[in-house]
């Protein structure tokens, strides 16, 4: 038997009941009421008393089980009965169940601790003899009894602040903590008005507050300002003689110390399992605040299928959680009466290893997830026209409305993750049998956006439908859709085409914008231009639209006694099939200068991507000057000198349109 085992111990109460000789279990660190060794008149004769005055307070800024442990006093046994589940806590030691559910969240906690007196057994209850009932010791339910009990009570203010984008969390949990550290100091006046600067009030306004605490209170904190005016009231919560204070801390001896025959502790955990169990469940706690934190994201709300695979991995992994936990539940109290060597909890956290739900699997898939996200994100970006629907109901609906529709499909949001399914079966077989050995998992290997090709692909998909989207975005026959669907034969995206509600195409290319613009033929009337087609789509064009319009008044050029120069650009526009959409743009225009007769036409001819423009009572002078770099086309024209067309201008423009 372990020499610790055999001597009286400290035990943190944590919220439960205890009275002084009460039994209690060490085994299962279980409270046993209504069995003692005296009766209730002798347990109230001969115990003595001592004034125990003690008050302080300190900040508590970390979140783990340990440091939250360490404030209510918890050693490692204690530890390691809460995190297998054997302790309902109560009180202020709820405190040790709340945990942050957002990493967004910075998060300062104020403890407040008092006691008030001591109270214990005298040798008029331990003597030889003096045990009023020893048939207990046979009864084989108890290891300890308690001799000895601290009065006080214990509080715990929990302050959250939600960190923006704009602000960086070591900032804010900064003067979170420096805030926090004045509410002792804050002096109070008049009808309880605090006495803080203008900049310190707007900024505690943003704090929230929860409490956690062993007073009675008539409405629980949820503010800075009412934590200030409670923290103020907690001495006086006890009553005038501290006869409110509860227990906080147990002294327990050993029953075998009053009869052999009585039941014993035989060992307690090592420290060493106890932090591996504790590494296990905090792993746990952190990968939910993960999971939270992007369930809440818009982009999770937008693409169901991510949001079905983080709600199942968040359940599988709570299952786990909760399976372990049973497991510590079964083992501890054998372990420690000595049915079982410790190395039964080692095996169990080795087998946890070695599974699917190890931590470098877990965290990796996370980490995969959090990446997905960001990149739906940035394409979701991209698309400045386009309205993103979450499932093929709502795209349906959305399609019924329009004559035309193009949607951009992430195609492989709701593929299969082996990984998933792994863990799936894992925990399927851990209720029929005990499997030692898993294989480990490339858990990236699976994921559609971390293939190169793909990623390219997708991204000169998504340029070109975000393009198209804006050159057409005036045209209210036409909706641009972005949607999750699965589609196995096209992997990360693919842009469909849809006509009066149903799919003519599932990988639809939209043509880019068209290539450089060389001058094939000039004469009197008319020019050729010869465009070089785009990189995308080339293969879904059948024609260019010309518009015109006024773009630019000229002066006289010093090189003509009569007629005016016309400064224009000439831009180009591509036609898809006349069965998929109707143009965006008109295909030919008149421009008039008012109180002038001014008479253009402009005809275009496609064959081979070579335009001709026939330009009716307008003669040609000069060179075009080409810029293919902006797919523009600079010209002068120069009118015809017998016309009175002076400051007229020609603006032809031709441009990626759809039929």
């Amino acid at each position: 038997m372990d020499a610790e085992a055999s001597r009286t111990m400290e035990v943190a109460t944590l919220g439960r009941p205890f009275s002084l000789g009460m039994l209690y279990d060490c085994r299962q660190d279980l409270v046993i009421p209504g069995m003692t060794l005296w009766d209730c008149n002798d347990l109230e004769k001969d115990r003595r008393e001592q004034e125990q005055p003690n008050t302080e307070s300190e900040i508590v800024a970390s979140e783990s089980i340990e440091d939250k442990s360490s404030a209510l006093n918890a050693e490692a046994s204690l530890k390691a009965s809460f995190l297998g589940g054997l302790v309902e806590v109560g009180g202020s030691a709820k405190y040790l169940n709340d945990h942050k559910t957002s990493k967004y969240q910075a998060r300062v906690t104020l403890n407040y601790k008092t006691t008030t007196r001591f109270q214990e057994l005298s040798m008029n209850h331990l003597g030889r003899g003096n045990v009023k009932h020893p048939y207990v010791f046979e009864q084989g339910i108890a290891t300890h009894v308690v001799t000895g009990i601290l009065y006080g009570a214990q509080a715990f203010f929990v302050f959250d602040r939600e960190v923006s984008k704009e602000e960086t969390h070591q900032d804010i949990q900064g003067s979170l903590k420096v805030m926090i550290k004045k509410i002792p100091l804050l002096s109070i006046e008049g009808e309880g008005s605090l006495k803080m600067e203008d900049k310190d009030k707007k900024s505690v306004e943003k704090f929230s507050c929860r409490f956690y605490g062993d007073f009675c209170l008539q409405k629980p904190p949820t503010t800075f300002q009412e934590a200030v005016e409670v923290y103020k009231s907690l001495p006086t919560l006890l009553g005038t003689n501290g006869e409110k204070a509860v227990p906080m801390k147990v002294w327990l001896l050993p029953l075998t110390s009053l009869d052999s025959c009585a039941a014993k502790l035989v060992r307690q955990i090592s420290i060493r399992l106890v932090q591996e169990s504790q590494s296990v469940l905090e792993d746990f706690i952190e990968l939910e605040t993960r999971c939270n934190d992007a369930l809440r994201t818009s982009t999770v709300q937008q693409f169901p299928q991510i949001s079905k695979k983080l709600k199942s991995f968040k359940e599988m992994c709570s299952e786990f959680k909760l399976g372990f936990q049973r497991m510590l539940a079964k083992r501890l109290p054998s372990i420690r009466g000595g049915g079982e060597e410790e190395a039964e909890l080692a095996e169990i956290l080795k087998k946890r290893h070695s599974s699917p739900f190890n931590s470098k699997n877990l965290t990796e898939w996370m980490d995969c997830k959090e990446r997905e996200i960001s990149i739906l994100k940035s394409f979701t970006n991209m698309m400045k026209n386009t309205k993103t629907v979450p499932s093929q109901n709502n795209l349906h609906e959305e399609l019924l409305s329009a004559e035309h529709g193009l949607c951009f499909v992430f195609t492989s949001l709701g593929k299969d993750e082996p990984y998933l399914s792994a863990l799936s079966d894992y925990l399927k077989e851990t209720t029929k049998t005990d499997v030692h050995v898993y294989h480990t998992y490339n858990v990236e290997k699976e994921q559609w956006y971390l293939s190169k090709e793909v990623a390219d692909d997708m991204r000169k998909e998504a340029k070109l439908f975000s393009d198209f989207a804006e050159a057409n975005k005036e045209n209210k026959k036409i909706k641009f859709l972005t949607v999750g669907l699965t589609n196995e034969t096209q992997e990360g995206s693919s842009i469909y085409l849809y006509e009066g509600g149903f799919a003519v195409s599932e990988n639809f290319e939209p043509p880019s914008k068209p290539e450089t613009v060389t001058v094939a033929d000039i004469n009197h009337n008319n020019v050729t231009l010869k465009i070089s087609p785009p990189r995308f789509g080339a293969e879904n064009i059948t024609s260019y639209s010309v518009d015109s319009s006024c773009l630019l008044q000229c002066c006289k050029p010093p090189c003509l006694n009569t007629g005016t120069a016309a400064l224009g650009r000439i831009h180009y526009r591509c036609c898809v099939p006349s069965h998929s959409f109707p143009p965006s743009l008109p295909c030919v225009g008149v421009t008039y200068r008012p109180s002038m007769f001014f008479r253009v036409c402009f005809c275009s001819h496609v064959k081979d991507h070579v335009v001709v423009l026939t330009i009716v009572d307008l003669v040609l002078f000069g060179q075009l000057d080409l810029s293919p770099c902006t797919s523009t086309i600079l010209c002068c024209l120069f009118l015809h000198p017998l016309t009175d067309l002076v400051g007229s201008c020609l603006f032809v423009l031709m441009s990626s349109s759809v039929k």
